[in-house]
Formats: structure tokens, sequence, C-alpha cells
């Protein structure tokens, strides 16, 4: 028995979406996976977020990756194996509608967007792409 939280199922579409763009970076190949995870978000799918205690909030804070350009990234991942490919310190983690971590990404200042599957199927969503995937196209 495969042991898959349910929420998670459904998430290899969006694998396989970007392994299909990885390979042929195409305008179609983009539309179609923001389409696979605009869809996984309507169906209720979530994905895997990484969590670090922020002593001075006193609450937790999303983990992100800051990427050569020095910019901060919130990282979410759509499998408990993408997420244990390449963190060196694996931080708390906990599952979240997909909604909700690319809604609140949208208000973050300090944040570029959302990567999903930071280390192997990578797919940034900057805060423009995040608008077409949550259907807010009202520029």
């Amino acid at each position: 028995m495969d042991k898959t939280d349910e929420g998670l199922l459904g998430n290899e579409k969006i694998e396989d979406a970007i392994a299909a763009l990885q390979q042929q970076p195409t305008q179609e190949l983009l539309a179609h996976a923001l389409t696979v995870v605009r869809r996984r978000m309507r169906e209720n799918g979530q994905v895997i977020i990484a969590v670090e205690p922020n002593a001075a909030a006193g609450q937790m804070k999303l983990q992100a990756v800051k990427t050569s350009d020095g910019k901060n990234w919130w990282a979410v991942f759509t499998s408990f194996d993408e997420e244990l490919k390449g963190s060196e310190s694996v931080m708390s983690t906990f599952m979240t509608d997909i909604g909700k971590v690319l809604e609140a990404a949208l208000s973050e200042e300090e944040i570029s967007g959302v990567i999903i599957n930071p280390w192997n199927r990578t797919l940034m969503l900057d805060k423009t792409l995040i608008r077409i995937v949550l259907g807010d196209v009202t520029q």
C-alpha cells in the first residue's frame, strides 16, 4: 500500500506537466502546467510546505529559498519524495491547500513567488503566474 496522503493524490499530474515543460520550454507547455496546477487547486489539492520556527514572532514561518539573483521564494513540494530530494536540513513540514499558499504569497512583499519542487521537477511561479493560476487576470 502506497502511503501517499490523499491531499497529494493527483500531484503527479503537476510533476508530469513540469517534466514536459523542462524538456521543451514553450509557452504552450507553460500554460498547460499552470492549468494543471489550477485544476489541482480546484480539486482542493495540497502541497507540502517546509516551515522554520520564527522565535521573534513566536510563530512558524514558511521556509524560503534564495535564488542566485537574491530573490526569496517559498518552496512547496508535490510529494514527500520531492521534498526529500535536496534539502540538507529538513524542517518541519505541513500540508496546505495549493490555493492558500499561492494567495498568501501574493500578499507577502519579501517573497517573489512560489517554487514548486525546488530540487527536481521545478516550476517557479512569480506573482504574475500565481495570478494566472488563481484566475485573477484583472491587471
